[in-house]
C-alpha cells in the first residue's frame, strides 16, 4: 500500500511539474483574472475559454454593457458549462441549450456559438430593465428554465470572465506553443465574432497580413493588424482588449502564436502563458520586437 501511494504521489508530482514548468508547455488551460476586487480568478479549458470569448465578443460587438455579458456568461455556465453541446434535455442544444422546437433556430444555427450568443442577447434586450434586474430574473425571462435559481451560483465567476474581456481584467492561456494557423480563417472568425468593423479599423488600412516577422526558428509569422478608431475612448479600448483576449482564448484552436496590445504581449508556450509587459513600444524582455502602439491589436499566426 505504501509503495502504491508513493507511485501515485510521484505521478501527481510529475504532471504538476509538466504543467507549471518549461514556460507553461504542459496541458493547456486558461485563467481569467479580475484586476479589481481582490484579483479573483476563474480557470477553464481552452474550449471553455474560446466559447466565453465568443459570447463576450458578440455582446461587445452589439454595443451591450458588461451586465449583459455577465448575464449571458452565467447562463451558458449553468446550461452547458461553456461547452457547445450536441445534446440536452429533449431537443436542447448548444451553449445556451436552446431548442429548435421552441423557435430558437435550426440545430445547425443553435450549435454555432456566434448565432446562439447573438439570439440570446436579442431576447435579453427585449426584457424591460434587464440590466437592473437580479441576474437570475433576467436570465430566466430569456431561458424559461425549470431551475431559475441555479443561475445565481455562477454570477461571481461570470463577473470575473466579463472583466477579463473588458477593462478590469486579463485572460491568459498556457500550454504548448500553438500549431500552424491560417490567417484567412483567423480574419473570418474575427469578423463573425466582432463584425466587419474588426478589420475595417474605422476606415484605416487594417486586417491584412502585415509584414511578416519570424519566430525563434526563423520561420515567417503572418501578422494581422487591427487598427482601432483614434479618439474612440473607453468603448474602443474595451473592443481592443476584447479582440486581444479573444485571440489568446482561441490561440490553440486557430494557431495564433502571439498577440500584443497596449504595451503588453502574450506568446504561446512561453512565460506560463501570461501576458508580459513589453516595457514600451518596440521593447520586450525576450527580444520580441512587437509594435505596442495603443491604437492597434497585433495577432501573429503560427507557421
Amino acid at each position: 500500500m505504501a509503495v502504491g501511494l508513493l507511485v501515485l504521489f510521484a505521478v501527481i508530482g510529475y504532471f504538476a511539474v509538466q504543467r507549471y514548468s518549461n514556460g507553461g508547455a504542459g496541458a493547456p488551460y486558461c485563467t481569467a483574472t479580475a484586476t479589481a476586487g481582490g484579483g479573483q480568478k476563474y480557470e477553464m479549458t481552452p474550449e471553455q475559454a474560446a466559447n466565453a470569448a465568443t459570447i463576450a465578443a458578440v455582446g461587445i460587438s452589439k454595443g451591450l454593457p458588461d451586465r449583459a455579458v455577465t448575464i449571458a456568461l452565467a447562463t451558458a455556465m449553468q446550461e452547458s458549462a461553456l461547452r457547445n453541446l450536441d445534446h440536452g434535455d429533449r431537443d436542447s442544444l448548444g451553449l445556451f441549450q436552446q431548442r429548435p422546437s421552441m423557435g430558437w433556430g435550426t440545430p445547425e444555427q443553435i450549435t454555432d456559438p456566434v448565432y446562439s450568443a447573438a439570439i440570446f442577447y436579442d431576447h435579453l434586450v427585449d426584457v424591460p430593465g434587464y440590466s437592473r434586474l437580479p441576474l437570475t430574473v433576467a436570465a430566466q425571462k430569456v431561458q424559461r428554465s425549470g431551475y431559475p435559481q441555479a443561475y445565481a451560483k455562477h454570477e461571481t465567476d461570470a463577473t470575473v470572465l466579463t472583466a477579463a474581456f473588458g477593462e478590469n481584467g486579463v485572460l491568459s492561456c498556457s500550454g504548448p506553443a500553438p500549431l500552424r494557423g491560417d490567417p484567412e480563417k483567423v480574419k473570418a472568425e474575427l469578423v463573425r465574432a466582432f463584425g466587419k468593423e474588426a478589420l475595417a479599423g474605422g476606415g484605416d488600412a487594417a486586417g491584412g497580413a502585415g509584414a511578416a516577422r519570424t519566430d525563434a526558428g526563423g520561420v515567417a509569422e503572418p501578422e494581422i493588424t487591427l487598427r482601432l478608431k483614434q479618439g474612440g475612448g473607453a468603448a474602443e479600448d474595451r473592443r481592443g482588449r476584447a479582440m486581444a483576449h479573444w485571440a489568446v482564448a482561441r490561440s490553440h484552436e486557430l494557431g495564433i502564436a502571439r498577440v500584443s496590445y497596449r504595451g503588453s504581449g502574450w506568446i504561446g508556450g512561453k512565460a506560463r502563458g501570461v501576458w508580459q509587459d513589453k516595457g514600451g513600444p518596440g521593447k520586450s524582455g525576450d527580444g520580441d520586437p512587437h509594435n505596442t502602439l495603443g491604437d492597434e491589436v497585433r495577432i501573429f499566426i503560427a507557421r
